[in-house]
């Protein structure tokens, strides 16, 4: 049996699953978000840990003969968290998110220092580690004086479990310390950061042993053991272990909390400028490209929280099927933006609203907007010479039907739909372990999901949809110029 976390923003997921690939059984555990000031976004570790002990009792008290047998664990996590830990471990602050965007200026510095795009592939974005802990050496200097490994929060979290620091290669790509295409830290990046070699954890692929399952916590859990932790790795990546897309062509879009359009790689082939993430994948020897929208789900999360009604009831008011795009325009920067404008300070906007407006048409245009956006991450890939055919629909927001047609006809490409079931980074988490334990080919134990429906563009409204698009485009700048 084989254990797999998936750390969220909101929330820990664990699942059981078989040696076979069988789930037997799932738990969740929630936890907060910490907004103490504009653009801030913290969390406090302890909750991730406290999510992991109530997840792992509910698992044991359902299944207890399974939890007993369990051989391996891996762990998937947020991406670009900074968890600054002392010489005792003892973590130093609250771990400042992936969508935390303080450390505009520290990230802008970086950026425009030598060597960090040309080593690391990607823009030095605000929300990635590195000009986290640059902003901690200027704000907080007694923290900074104490820090003795940062790490990333599935690294805590498996530092927790084992008693060691390990990083794998993915996750460790999205923190501006990386050299993604040699797949280890560089002793450049580090030193022009102000930081040292051994604050940073060993590194690892997603399937390599990362340490053994403490004893005390074996026994707790009433584990025979020993357990194998392996790497594991940055959410979007195990996410693409979960739907087996690591091959060139593979590609995904994602509608959670950020919203993502993922296409595996297999060979490094950054372009910086395009604000397109180019990360090491959770396998060797491979790597993927993504755009990144902070705020997709989390969209219709905030709508929802000002009108009343749930997501869910708000999705209901649109029916399942598009008859072309709203005469409102929403830009998603609720948090700021990351591919393809690279703004931590741009925020959202609703334009084109009259007296009858009601709760549908904000609806609607709030989908819209992440679609919109979503085309603005494609449109990046492109540039890339990325060139994806169709791509499989997964996350929270995919459960729309209104939304993932409207999401093919802007992308004009079709969309499947897994079957119900589990395909996210949970899964993914799990079938790194199998790997990693029991030395298969992840070929043939990261398979893609059945299909149970394929969404294709509705062509009637791809000219309508076009012209929206290109409306949405022409605000970015024009609201940019007003809101510097």
């Amino acid at each position: 049996m084989y254990l797999g976390f998936d750390l969220g923003t909101s929330g820990l997921r664990t699942i059981l699953v078989s040696e076979g690939g069988e789930i037997l059984g799932s738990e969740e555990a929630h936890y907060e978000v910490s907004h103490p000031h504009s653009g801030w976004s913290e969390q406090d570790p302890a909750a991730w840990i406290a999510a992991c002990q109530k997840t792992l009792i509910a698992l044991r008290a359902a299944n207890p003969a399974a939890v007993t047998a369990i051989k391996g664990i891996g762990i998937s996590g947020h991406m670009h968290g900074a968890t600054l830990v002392d010489k005792n471990g003892d973590v130093l602050r609250p771990c400042m998110l992936w969508n935390d965007t303080r450390s505009a200026q520290e990230a802008a510095k970086m950026d425009g220092t030598d060597g960090f795009r040309a080593l690391s592939g990607n823009i030095v974005f605000p929300g990635f580690t590195a000009p986290k802990v640059a902003w901690v050496a200027k704000h907080e200097p007694e923290i900074f004086a104490q820090i003795h490994k940062v790490l990333l929060p599935k690294d805590y979290l498996r530092y927790w479990l084992t008693g060691e620091y390990f990083g794998d290669m993915s996750d460790a790509a999205g923190t501006s310390w990386l050299d993604v295409g040699k797949r280890a830290w560089s002793a450049e990046l580090l030193e022009k950061s102000g930081m040292r070699r051994d604050q940073m954890p060993d590194l690892v692929e997603g399937s390599e042993a990362a340490g053994v399952l403490r004893s005390s916590l074996a026994s707790d859990w009433g584990i025979e053991g020993p357990v194998t932790v392996v790497g594991g790795g940055g959410d979007n990546a195990v996410a693409a272990c979960g739907v087996g897309c690591f091959s060139e062509g593979d590609g995904f879009v994602s509608l959670g909390t950020s919203g993502v359009i993922l296409a595996a790689k297999e060979s490094f082939s950054p372009k910086p400028e395009s604000a397109v993430h180019t990360f090491c994948h959770a396998i060797p020897n491979t790597w993927y490209q993504m755009g990144v929208i902070l705020a997709a789900t989390d969209c219709m999360n905030w709508l929802s929280k000002n009108l009343g009604p749930s997501p869910a009831e708000l999705s209901g008011l649109l029916g399942p099927t598009i008859s072309g795009p709203s005469d409102i325009r929403f830009l998603p920067y609720l948090s700021g933006e990351r591919t393809p404008h690279n703004d931590s300070k741009i925020r959202a906007s609703l334009i084109g609203m009259d007296v009858g407006t009601g709760h549908a048409e904000l609806t609607q245009a709030v989908m819209e907007g992440v679609g919109f956006a979503l085309r603005d991450n494609l449109e990046a890939l492109k540039s890339t010479g990325t060139d994806l055919k169709r791509v499989l629909a997964i996350g929270g927001g995919a459960a729309s039907e209104y939304w993932v047609e409207m999401l093919a006809t802007l992308l004009d490409m079709p969309i499947d739909l897994p079957e119900a079931g589990d395909f996210g980074a949970a899964l993914g988490a799990a079938r790194l372990a199998i790997v990693g334990v029991t030395g298969a080919d992840p070929k043939d134990v990261m398979t893609g999901p059945k299909v149970a429906k394929t969404v294709s563009p509705r062509s009637e409204f791809s000219d309508a949809y076009s012209e929206a698009y290109e409306e949405y485009r022409a605000l970015y700048p024009a609201i940019k110029a007003i809101k510097k």
